[in-house]
């Protein structure tokens, strides 16, 4: 889910059927078209986009809405590094937020070897960042930025960031810009608006995180043209919602610890992971640590708290990794919350303007919001982590006061015609990280029983988003684009967990 809010790593509810030109629109319709343009010009430059074609997608704003204004998304095809004759599919990737900037992930993605024998294509989802309009909130990054010095659940929080999000809206309102047409139905159409315009017959599809979700409702709405789809990382878009979050945070973190049990050394060192992150969560959340931290990387010294609530968020957005994790721990318990402390202190840092925290907040507030409400929110956290405080699980895993949010953004609801199962012959790879805290490895399971033709990989002591991290699936990536219905996975059989840290008592 987002980068920062989700992967560092929320639906008009149809009163019955609703048809497809009203919510999803016809994909290469007179209203998209792709204009040709220079490449955006990023904060760090991205040495793919130097040989990368670029310009803006025009497609409609709200496709039910005929006649209405039009929106520019922002697109770079990277060419293949050894490209095949003929040339092959290309590939098209989804990235994860919903939110985060996809052109910051372009390094990844070559890295990784998307492009290598095919071109790479890339387009910031609606309202991202380098798109017209940008549904960047800037309000809510300075939030964030003074949110490392206020207790992660407090009230006080509370008060600034809807302070934060109601200043948003109403800019953005002011734009004339239109939230409710900011969903994954829309955002799926402009997929299929976009191959059309860049006139290919066929071509692949990755997607990881929010990405995956995006991927199978592009799949379930317009299968024409796709060849394969590969999702990384799975937030299935029929159980995706608030409540959700609590049992894939839990599966993770019991994976982790589960790993390091199975590591002699790890075992020995940490017997007792789970009653130690209880007991700190506990103490922290009773007794807050009030710091002045150097973030990481230097400055000046901020005012950092670390309660139980900033804690297990830490742990979520993968700060400190999972095979340091254990040590961060035993350091805490025995009065050391230096990586913690740091990692929560690196939050004051923020890149103003860059995440589209507008497009979280219609995806979050439209379908996965919708049909519960902060009790449930509570009532799975209990399920979760029955001995911790109410304060910690009341709040949803990384969208703190996601419901009163979602009161001021005030976008209809849409959970009815979102959280629908994919069912598909069209080949499929699915691939999970064990290690990942943010979208739990079993989740995978319900969507791959209703993608016939699937092939499902399970990476061994691995987060979120898999294939950057492990060459292993980089090269069942590979395979699979090359034969759809027969990768070859052979390399996972004998993948484990590497060691985790061990600190001398």
């Amino acid at each position: 889910m987002a980068k920062h809010r989700l992967h560092r790593f929320s639906a008009a509810a149809a009163a019955g059927l609703v048809c497809l030109a009203a919510f999803g629109g016809t994909p290469g319709s007179a209203a998209a078209r792709f204009e040709p343009g220079p490449c955006p010009k990023t904060p760090e430059p991205i040495e793919a986009l130097s040989t990368a074609r670029c310009g803006y997608l025009q497609v409609p704003e709200n496709r039910s809405r005929p006649g209405g204004r039009t929106i520019e998304l922002a697109v770079a095809v990277i060419p293949a590094v050894k490209p095949a004759k003929p040339p092959r599919d290309p590939v098209v990737f989804m990235a994860g937020g919903p939110g985060a900037d996809t052109f910051d992930d372009i390094p990844f993605l070559v890295a990784s070897g998307l492009n290598k024998e095919r071109d790479l294509i890339v387009m910031a989802q609606r309202g991202n960042l380098y798109d017209r309009p940008n549904l960047a909130c800037p309000e809510v990054d300075r939030f964030n930025a003074r949110a490392v010095g206020l207790g992660y659940d407090a009230q006080r929080a509370k008060q600034i960031m809807l302070k934060a999000v109601t200043d948003c809206r109403a800019r953005l309102v002011a734009q004339g810009i239109d939230l409710d047409a900011y969903n994954s139905t829309e955002n799926a159409a402009d997929f299929a608006d976009l191959r059309t315009a860049l006139h290919l017959p066929r071509w692949n599809v990755y997607g990881y995180s929010y990405g995956t979700n995006l991927a199978l409702t592009y799949l379930r709405l317009h299968p024409e043209g796709i060849r394969a789809v590969a999702i990384d990382s799975v937030a299935p878009s029929q159980f995706v919602t608030l409540p959700w979050t609590w049992g894939s945070t839990a599966e993770g973190i019991r994976t982790i610890f589960a790993a390091c049990a199975a590591q002699p050394a790890c075992k020995d060192r940490y017997p007792d992971l789970p009653g130690m992150l209880t007991e700190q969560v506990r103490k922290l959340e009773a007794h807050p640590l009030t710091l002045d931290v150097t973030p990481q990387g230097g400055g000046k010294p901020v005012k950092t708290v670390l309660d139980g609530g900033a804690l297990l968020n830490l742990i979520v957005a993968f700060t400190p990794r999972p095979k340091d994790l254990p040590a961060a721990l035993d350091e805490l318990s025995r009065g050391n919350p230096q990586r913690f402390a740091q990692a929560r202190a690196a939050g004051s840092v923020q890149k103003v303007g860059e995440f589209a925290h507008g497009l979280t907040n219609s995806i979050a507030c439209a379908e996965w919001a919708p049909g519960y409400s902060e009790s449930d929110v509570l009532k799975a956290g209990r399920k979760a982590y029955p001995a911790w405080p109410d304060t910690v699980l009341a709040q949803a895993p990384q969208l703190p006061f996601q419901y009163p949010v979602c009161g001021v953004w005030n976008v209809a609801d849409r959970a009815e015609v979102q959280r629908v199962a994919t069912v598909s012959a069209v080949p499929a790879l699915v691939v999970s990280g064990t290690f990942d805290v943010k979208t739990g490895a079993s989740w995978a399971k319900g969507v791959a029983r209703n993608l016939s033709r699937s092939t499902s990989v399970v990476v061994p002591g691995i987060g979120h988003w898999v294939v950057p991290q492990s060459p292993c699936a980089q090269r069942v990536l590979a395979s699979f684009f090359a034969r759809p219905t027969a990768p070859d996975t052979s390399c996972v059989a004998g993948l484990e967990p590497a060691p985790f840290t061990i600190v001398p008592k």
